[in-house]
């Protein structure tokens, strides 16, 4: 299914995956910027219920994620009806999350950042003001389904530094980077 990367097929959108802390934001920004892909951000798409649930310690439920995984879908969707690839953070931890995010559009693929525990846990704890609290990574990683064989994607180590990630999604989703300009921008 990674015959023609970008418009002509192929994944033209790529969800970067993983429980909380693992770096979705960080390298699907930079992920989106050197693909020339357009970038979601899936926390900003939570329900303020969502948030006010995690901000309060409380994992969330599949009744609180289904609607917001919609949302996610949504997004997804409406980029691929105007022609534009798409780079997302969405946790995505079950396959039947994915599936909806799957269902979307064509051409989704995951890039799951997966690490330690103690990793994330200290990544988690050191985050000043975000709405999802450290207390919170066992449940997430309980809930984790890891991608199948069947399912298009990637995993990579988020202890890699940032540009090997990024390498490494291009490479091993056979992604095509926007050309470089003449004054290598």
């Amino acid at each position: 299914m990674r015959s023609e990367p970008g418009m002509g097929g192929g994944i033209r959108h790529v969800v970067v995956m993983g429980v909380s802390g693992c770096g979705k934001s960080t390298v699907g920004r930079a992920l989106a910027e050197r693909l020339g892909w357009q970038w979601i951000e899936g926390d900003q798409l939570h329900p303020d219920s969502n948030i006010r649930k995690m901000a309060a310690g409380q994992p969330l439920e599949d009744s609180d994620r289904l609607p917001w995984l919609r949302r996610v879908a949504a997004e997804i969707g409406g980029l691929q009806a105007r022609g534009i690839a798409s780079v997302t953070g969405c946790s995505a931890l079950r396959r039947a999350y994915r599936d909806i995010l799957r269902d979307a559009a064509p051409g989704v693929g995951f890039l799951h950042l997966h690490g330690s525990r103690e990793l994330l846990a200290a990544r988690t704890g050191n985050r000043p003001g975000h709405f999802f609290p450290a207390a919170l990574l066992e449940s997430q990683l309980a809930t984790l389904e890891p991608l199948t064989p069947d399912e298009d994607g990637l995993r990579v180590d988020l202890s890699l530094p940032l540009v090997d990630q990024v390498d490494r999604a291009i490479a091993g989703l056979n992604l095509r980077p926007r050309p470089l300009s003449p004054s290598g921008t």
